[in-house]
């Protein structure tokens, strides 16, 4: 069976009922899920194969005052099964194509300055040069 790539929305959350256990950071929530999908302005996309979801990409589009759209581009994750099949371009040509259709100019991600394979992705797309930047999390009581 070929990879399918889907945009996740409230008719087909459900699909997220069977995740390589890889591909997202934490438990999936439900709440969070439907939450996500319904709000304006973010995408979840996943790659599936034989019923389970092996791939995934978040994206929101930044709404900017003071110039054009862009676009977000959030935790790029395939499960380690499925690596160098292009599977994850194609999740990112899908949230690039999506973010065009809604005004964005540019997208922006960021990545660990040690993860070669996600560094050698983005290169492929980036029309300006790699950028060291600093990172800052910041808790909210």
């Amino acid at each position: 069976m070929a990879v399918e790539i889907l945009r996740i929305g409230p008719h087909n959350a459900g699909i997220l009922d069977h995740v390589d256990p890889e591909i997202f950071d934490d438990e999936i929530d439900r709440e969070r899920v439907a939450a996500f999908v319904a709000t304006e302005n973010h995408l979840l996309v996943v790659a599936q194969d034989a019923g389970c979801v092996i791939g995934q990409i978040r994206a929101i589009v930044h709404l900017q005052p003071d110039g054009a759209n862009q676009l977000y581009i959030d935790n790029l994750g395939v499960a380690p099964t499925h690596l160098r099949r292009g599977i994850a371009s194609l999740l990112l040509q899908d949230v690039l194509s999506w973010g065009e259709a809604r005004g964005c100019e540019d997208a922006w991600v960021a990545t660990e300055l040690d993860n070669e394979a996600a560094r050698g992705l983005y290169a492929r797309f980036m029309s300006e040069p790699e950028q060291t930047m600093a990172y800052f999390q910041i808790d909210i009581p």
